[in-house]
């Protein structure tokens, strides 16, 4: 008896969203660090200690830059910080979270879509846990401009999630 792999057989294509993500570390930088008592920044002693940092260990990696006091933080510290982080790989507001929510919304808007067009798609599910949820309601939205049905988790066992409605002839 032959065995036969009817989900290779099936013209269903998967689209996994890990491969999407560049396994470069995340680095958080805290501005709190920065300020006096963690919450008043003042102008001179916080420019002091932003030119005086050794900024080498972010060379490389993405930057999640935040103040975890309640200090009120004007918008030029962050440009000032940024300023001297010009070897990191890519810089962002917030924790780490919202910077690989930021690196998967840049990778699938550079996307072409147009590989799926009249396809099965399953994005697949059930993996590492990098990706974001807002990364599989993205790949959603943009596969039901061109996709034929959408689906979620591995081909051999995947949940419908949306079929392009059959057009109605009259």
């Amino acid at each position: 008896m032959e065995i036969v792999n009817r989900v290779a057989q099936s013209g269903i294509e998967v689209y996994d969203l890990e491969l999407l993500w560049e396994d470069h570390p995340i680095k958080e930088l805290d501005l709190a660090s920065f300020l006096d008592h963690g919450i008043l920044l003042r102008e001179k002693p916080f420019r002091a200690q932003v030119a005086a940092y050794d900024w080498q260990e972010f060379d490389g990696v993405h930057v999640a830059l935040f103040c975890s006091t309640e200090a009120l933080v004007p918008m030029w510290a962050y440009m000032l910080v940024t300023s001297h982080l010009d070897r990191a790989r890519t810089i962002a507001t917030g924790r780490r979270a919202d910077v690989v929510r930021d690196l998967f919304a840049m990778a699938l808007a550079k996307e072409d879509w147009s590989r799926f067009a009249d396809r099965i798609v399953v994005i697949k599910g059930c993996g590492s846990g990098i990706v974001p949820e807002s990364a599989y309601t993205r790949a959603t939205t943009e596969l039901q401009k061109v996709a034929r049905k959408v689906m979620f988790g591995e081909p051999c066992s995947s949940v419908p999630v949306w079929r392009r409605p059959k057009e109605r002839v009259e």
